[in-house]
């Protein structure tokens, strides 16, 4: 996981704009610090390597670094192809990947228990 002291002007959650502090708020809470950065294929596709060994880019990382504390990076560029694979527009797979990354944050792996968990927070914020 990145360091703190590797995340320059790290936004913390009141500068998320509203829209994703409420999803923040209902996934993981209003006491948990959540830093929150769209980035670039090309550091994407770097963390991605040093953290998952994959030497690709991805649409979205979440790394937990404390019970009460994250970070989340998207980058646009690969949220944009993948958008369309999922045949959902661009601002809504935005929201999709902002909640998959919150529930990945509050300890939750790929399955049924994850699924539930984000389709109550899609319903709740019509993503």
């Amino acid at each position: 996981m990145p360091s703190k002291k590797e995340i320059k002007n790290k936004p913390r959650a009141d500068k998320l704009g509203a829209r994703f502090a409420a999803i923040k708020e209902a996934a993981l809470g209003k006491n948990y610090e959540l830093s929150f950065a769209f980035t670039t294929p090309a550091k994407m596709r770097k963390l991605n390597l040093i953290y998952r060994d994959k030497n690709k880019p991805t649409d979205i990382l979440s790394f937990p670094l404390s019970k009460n504390e994250g970070e989340i990076y998207i980058s646009k560029t690969e949220a944009r192809k993948e958008a369309k694979k999922f045949g959902r527009s661009y601002e809504n797979f935005i929201d999709f990947l902002f909640i998959h990354g919150c529930v990945h944050l509050k300890g939750y792996d790929h399955g049924t228990k994850m699924e539930r968990v984000e389709s109550k927070l899609r319903k709740a914020f019509g993503v």
